[in-house]
């Protein structure tokens, strides 16, 4: 033995290879760029996100978020998809349910999606620890719980309930010196009054009297009689006062999809009482509830609304109008004037970018949280401020540390329309600072 090593065969079998590939034509050789020896191309598997949202309940449905997601879907696959992977959008139905909202999550796990994205649920408690425990980041939810804002694994687009609350309280302190709040008797509802109430504060305004409701009553009279009687539009003061204005007096209603229910009530048991503004928040008052009950003649006009994001006739969302008129397929369940179907364009937005950002050969739940942790930067085309949910990103908001962008935008029912009342956005970041608990 003279301890020399036997020369290998390999570099001889990868330069044949590679010469019998040149000369006919990688396209024409089966096994082309993947025989023993030599390197693999990049991995072509679709790369896979779920989107889940309730569909077919009695309380809030939101089936545009997940056909805004499979649209969106089509038009990144359309455009040579992600460093060349197609995306792959797989859908789950929440029903609002906790035991479902868990499942979807398990599913998402089994799936190997890199991230649950735009989606919508009132079951934050179901759903975080599953996705948490797979390691799957949640991008884009729709803002309903406190786990959202909470969980380390979640990367909100927008403020939430919290945002919506606090800027409709400051809204409608401008002008109100008594509110009532209707809002779901739920879990997620009973944090809703002290968020109405840091908005008013702000202002120098009195706490809102609190009515809770059933998320999936078929009339709310009895909340309309309430709500009215607490800000003193009282039908016992006469007839004679039936119909008449109170500037001062305001009630907002954040009851979700039955919210078109309930100024149904309040319209009727109105008529007994003098008259209040009327105020929401932005999915709860939209357009298509404005059209249906209508237009320029709805009982809605002159309500006041507070939204994440720009009025539906901005330009802004004009690319988004572009991808559901062109790849949405005339899908019904898609409205772009939606707080949802726009929370899910941008989470996408924000995915898609963060995607981008990866090594094309290492895309994975894991490296996808990591590019976020990091700071990664996402422009949503002033949809929303520049994102970015790095570790000094979130705002100093407590029991929402996981806040980055407290900005909300101030619309009005004009002339059948919603429509901006002021230009830009009004940030409630210092008004979520100082809010707690009633006294």
């Amino acid at each position: 033995m003279t301890g020399r090593r036997r020369p290998s065969s390999r570099p001889l079998r990868a330069a044949v290879a590679t010469a019998l590939c040149t000369a006919a034509g990688a396209s024409s050789l089966t096994g082309c760029g993947s025989l023993p020896g030599l390197a693999k191309g990049p991995d072509k598997k679709p790369i896979v996100v779920m989107t889940w949202a309730p569909e077919g309940t009695k309380a809030t449905n939101m089936p545009g978020m997940p056909a805004m997601a499979q649209a969106y879907a089509r038009w990144v696959n359309a455009s040579g998809g992600i460093h060349g992977r197609k995306l792959k959008v797989i859908t789950c139905n929440e029903r609002n349910d906790s035991v479902q909202a868990a499942r979807c999550a398990q599913d998402a796990a089994k799936a190997k999606a890199v991230a649950v994205v735009g989606s919508y649920s009132q079951h934050g408690r179901s759903f975080t620890s599953p996705l948490e425990v797979a390691g799957i980041p949640y991008i884009g939810g729709y803002g309903l719980t406190q786990e959202e804002f909470n969980s380390p694994y979640s990367y909100p687009v927008n403020g939430g309930q919290a945002t919506l609350l606090a800027g409709n309280g400051r809204q409608l302190a401008s002008r109100c010196d008594r509110v009532s709040l209707v809002r779901p008797d739920t879990i997620a509802g009973d944090e809703l009054p002290e968020l109405l109430d840091a908005g008013l504060k702000a202002a120098g305004r009195q706490p809102a009297h609190d009515i809770r409701a059933p998320e999936d009553a078929g009339d709310y009279s009895s909340q309309a009689t309430t709500a009215l009687t607490d800000v003193g539009a009282d039908s016992s003061l006469g007839s004679a006062t039936a119909g008449a204005e109170m500037d001062n007096a305001c009630v907002t209603a954040a009851l979700g999809n039955r919210t078109g229910t309930f100024f149904d009530s309040f319209r009727r048991v109105q008529e007994d009482h003098p008259k209040v503004r009327i105020a929401s928040i932005m999915g709860s008052v939209r357009q298509s509830l404005v059209d249906s009950t209508g237009g320029s003649s709805s009982p809605l006009e002159g309500t006041y609304a507070t939204g994440w994001y720009p009025a539906p006739d901005d330009p802004r969302w004009g690319p988004m109008k572009k991808v559901i008129n062109k790849y949405a397929f005339d899908d019904n369940r898609i409205d772009p004037d939606d707080a949802g179907t726009q929370t899910t364009w941008i989470a996408y937005t924000a995915l898609r970018s963060a995607l981008m950002s990866l090594n094309p050969d290492d895309i994975s739940a894991r490296t996808l949280r990591n590019a976020l942790d990091h700071g990664h930067k996402v422009d949503t085309g002033g949809l929303t401020p520049p994102l970015r949910w790095g570790y000094n990103d979130p705002l100093n908001v407590r029991d929402y540390p996981r806040i980055v962008n407290a900005d909300v935008t101030y619309q009005v029912v004009r002339d059948g329309r919603l429509v901006a009342v002021r230009k830009g956005f009004v940030n409630v970041a210092k008004t979520l600072e100082r809010y707690g608990p009633r006294d």
